[in-house]
């Protein structure tokens, strides 16, 4: 009788199981028959999406150099013609899947307070950012100095900005600390400050000209704006030179080392003196000089 009861319970639950097995199949081919023409047209719809944009940005990248933009401008247009195709296509594929938007972006709206205030850092660095792409305090390959720290501006960005520094390192700043503060902007020549003392029985004129003649022989030097040449101050043991002639910015060190090579080299051949420093230590009558062993 057991046996007989439990075979009995047996069936009767095959056969739930196959009813349920039955229901879901018959759930799963209702869901697929009536989403999945949606998913497929909304995967398709996301493709397309992402090839326009791309397309488009690539488009736009050979286009905009013709009209003078500058490269974070560029950058900058790109990457919103991006995020707004991407927008649109979000938006298609949320109405053909049949999404309400109006909840989402209210519960986005209030998230969005508290990630707001999570990331006023990177909020402040991406608003700086836009404030220096369009206001133009520097451009791309401009030497600039702020906050202690100076080099070639190589990359300006969204959220920071990378120069690069006289021993080829990359310095990078967050943009929050450009805006609001003094930037020494160079532009794309520098001003070499050296200077050449000479003694003061030297003929001034033929020094000065002899400089004159150094710098213009130099390929490295800008001719214009003219380099400044002058008496620069009297000291004690020399006159001492001013040279401070201009150039690129890949030349700022080299020329240097040139130019007093040749100051060296050519006062040398023309017996001009560059004399050492020198004290005169007089002795007074009735004085006494005592050695002191070491």
């Amino acid at each position: 009788m057991n046996i007989l009861l439990a075979a009995i319970d047996t069936n009767s639950v095959a056969a739930s199981a196959g009813k349920a097995f039955y229901r879901n199949r018959e759930q799963i081919a209702f869901y697929v028959e009536k989403y999945a023409p949606n998913v497929l047209s909304a995967a398709v719809i996301l493709v397309a999406g992402l090839i326009i944009g791309k397309w488009l940005g690539n488009m736009l990248m050979r286009k905009l150099p013709t009209g003078g933009r500058d490269p974070p401008i560029r950058m900058l247009l790109v990457r919103a013609v991006k995020l707004l195709i991407l927008l649109l296509t979000c938006m298609l594929i949320a109405e053909n899947l049949e999404i309400k938007l109006l909840p989402l972006v209210a519960g986005l709206g209030v998230a969005g307070v508290g990630v707001g205030l999570a990331m006023q850092g990177v909020l402040s660095n991406l608003v700086a950012g836009l404030t220096i792409i369009f206001v133009k305090k520097f451009r791309v390959g401009e030497y600039i100095e702020i906050n202690d720290v100076q080099g070639q501006v190589d990359t300006i960005e969204l959220f920071s900005t990378t120069l690069i520094h006289p021993d080829r390192s990359r310095v990078i700043i967050p943009n929050r600390k450009i805006v609001g503060e003094i930037i020494h902007n160079y532009g794309k020549i520098r001003q070499l400050d050296l200077s050449v003392g000479v003694a003061y029985d030297s003929d001034m004129n033929r020094a000065l000209e002899l400089v004159r003649d150094i710098l213009a022989r130099n390929p490295r030097v800008i001719k214009d704006p003219a380099p400044i040449i002058g008496t620069g101050t009297l000291a004690d043991s020399s006159i001492v030179i001013a040279i401070k002639p201009w150039t690129a910015l890949a030349d700022y060190g080299p020329a240097a080392a040139e130019i007093n090579k040749a100051l060296l080299e050519g006062f040398r051949e023309a017996k001009i003196n560059i004399p050492f420093p020198q004290r005169e230590i007089r002795l007074l009558p009735g004085s006494e000089i005592r050695n002191v062993a070491a």
